[in-house]
């Protein structure tokens, strides 16, 4: 173990009076917390903490060194602030699903790139959750639930299966009032990374499921959009990829009270207390316009 994390869990022991305590606050586990104590008294030579059934309470030698500790940790932050750049430059890497990275996340890259001259960007588009660390990413945009506790994750809002069809097929084929109806009407499906051909209605934990013989389909949003807009069946997309067409009325919502429950969209790092300079800064400045897209409201 690093001797300055020894320290800082020392002193975390002293500040919380119980190892119990102080390996919650570090999110390590009681037995590393307690190793790591017994390696500093070995290496002093001194017991360093009184237990007791209830508490600890550091020893006179236990005092002196938490007294010690706390200058040497702030010191040595001190001299990784002090080394830290103070100019945000650089090679940032950042991933976002296709259709929302070019539809809202490209923007803001661009608008970033202007405010910060020193910055180079390398932005994947790609609707597989690619791994940050293997992949060499700062910061993905996610769609769904993050299931990964290593990660930190922001949210910047919400979005939801939605499915539709246009006036003039509504007219023609009539709205289908219940998911089972589905299988009457034309459908139109993604292929993308071997989506089934089902769709699934409700909540999680009591979903109905709806297997399709499709009319149609394709392996990209756009061409779901066209194929939709000209009437070609009812389609199931984002909320967000149809939000402009439901507003100009070329599109229809239907079977809105079967809908699932909606998906997060959030901003997923590695870590926020370590974040180099030119991640926390586009970290911050994506939030701030991302999150207040109409397209994410719940």
């Amino acid at each position: 173990m690093d001797r300055l994390d020894e320290l800082a869990i020392f002193v975390a022991v002293v500040q919380q009076g119980s190892l119990a305590a102080a390996a919650r606050k570090l999110r390590r586990s009681a037995p590393a917390v307690t190793r790591a104590v017994a390696s500093l008294e070995q290496r002093v030579g001194a017991r360093l903490v009184e237990r007791t059934t209830r508490r600890l309470a550091p020893t006179e030698a236990g005092l002196r060194l938490a007294e010690r500790a706390r200058a040497v940790l702030g010191d040595y932050q001190q001299a990784v602030l002090d080394t830290a750049p103070t100019q945000v430059s650089g090679l940032l890497r950042i991933t976002a699903p296709v259709q929302f990275g070019r539809k809202f996340v490209a923007p803001i890259v661009m608008a970033f790139l202007e405010q910060y001259p020193q910055i180079d960007i390398e932005m994947q588009l790609n609707d597989r959750n690619l791994d940050l660390i293997d992949e060499g990413l700062d910061i993905a945009v996610r769609i769904g639930h993050q299931h990964d506790s290593s990660r930190v994750a922001r949210r910047l809002g919400w979005v939801r299966r939605v499915t539709v069809a246009s006036p003039a097929y509504l007219a023609r084929c009539g709205e289908p009032l219940n998911p089972a109806q589905l299988t009457d009407h034309h459908t139109i499906i993604g292929t993308q990374h071997g989506a089934l051909r089902e769709w699934r209605f409700g909540p999680q934990e009591n979903h109905e499921r709806v297997r399709l013989t499709p009319r149609l389909m394709l392996n990209d949003v756009e061409s779901q959009l066209l194929a939709a807009r000209a009437g070609q069946g009812i389609a199931r997309l984002l909320s967000y990829q149809v939000a402009d067409d439901l507003a100009a009325g070329s599109l229809v919502r239907v079977l809105t009270s079967f809908e699932p429950q909606a998906l997060p969209v959030q901003l997923v790092a590695n870590q926020v207390q370590q974040m180099p300079l030119k991640v926390r800064t586009f970290w911050d400045f994506a939030f701030a316009q991302l999150s207040q897209l109409r397209q994410l409201a719940s």
